[in-house]
């Protein structure tokens, strides 16, 4: 059991916020999250299980923010949902699994990999304006990235919006905000996958986990009023930078 002081409830209430807005924008919240947990006394693999309850909230209001302001493509959800919660099924039982000393290399390689993928090859993450949308059943490739990113989320979480991002728009070329929106569709989909393996496995700690959700959800609202209103080429450069900082995040833990 982990008491919440005045400080602890503070730390999660400023880094779910952060979190909220950077997740919805780009990716790499819990790298502010899942370490305040950890300050907080939580052991590594009760905090990147406990950061679950608030990505889950966050998801829900980011979903709800694109849909209100017609963002959000549902024509293909279910395709694109049906790999990517198979995948996060998957990582989660590897999460509780797998020593978490594997977290960090796994981390940092992608984080690094998806630096390089938009700094060498914008146009994977940033399709031009007015590139038509693909359905999964046109682009197979699509299966498969997403059931790998579905498998990334639900082992390690942090970061995950990166690989969703490079799945959605790389294989289907959605623009940056619809593919966010999506992004934000499947993160929660297969996190209350994840979230339900970590419950049975008893490694959440609900207190902690719900003062972050709240906090999450207000950043996420106020997340999707700055998506709707950058430019694409700004999107994609906060991208690059939030990938920058997940990757020092990662090297640095």
């Amino acid at each position: 059991m982990v008491e919440l002081s005045l400080v602890s409830v503070s730390l999660l209430v400023v880094t779910g916020f952060i979190a909220g807005v950077i997740n919805t924008l780009a990716g790499g919240g819990s790298n502010l999250t899942i370490p305040a947990l950890m300050v907080m006394g939580l052991p590594a693999d009760v905090a990147n299980a406990t950061n679950r309850v608030g990505v889950l909230l966050q998801s829900v209001a980011g979903v709800h923010g694109f849909h209100r302001h017609g963002k959000l493509d549902s024509h293909d959800t279910v395709p694109v949902l049906i790999p990517n919660l198979l995948g996060g099924l998957l990582g989660a039982v590897f999460a509780a699994a797998i020593p978490v000393s594997f977290l960090k290399p796994l981390l940092l390689g992608t984080m690094i990999g998806m630096s390089l993928l938009i700094l060498l090859r914008p146009a994977v993450i940033a399709p031009p304006p007015g590139t038509p949308p693909l359905s999964v059943r046109e682009r197979p490739a699509a299966w498969a990235a997403l059931f790998l990113a579905g498998v990334y989320g639900g082992f390690v979480q942090a970061g995950v919006g990166f690989v969703l991002i490079a799945a959605l728009a790389g294989t289907l070329r959605y623009d940056l905000v619809r593919t966010n929106a999506l992004k934000m569709l499947c993160t929660g989909a297969f996190t209350l996958i994840a979230l339900a393996v970590f419950i049975v496995d008893d490694l959440v700690l609900w207190l902690p986990g719900l003062v972050l959700g709240v906090s999450t959800m207000f950043g996420a609202a106020l997340g999707v009023r700055m998506a709707l209103k950058v430019r694409q080429e700004t999107l994609k450069w906060f991208l690059f930078l939030m990938t920058v900082c997940a990757s020092a995040a990662a090297l640095w833990h």
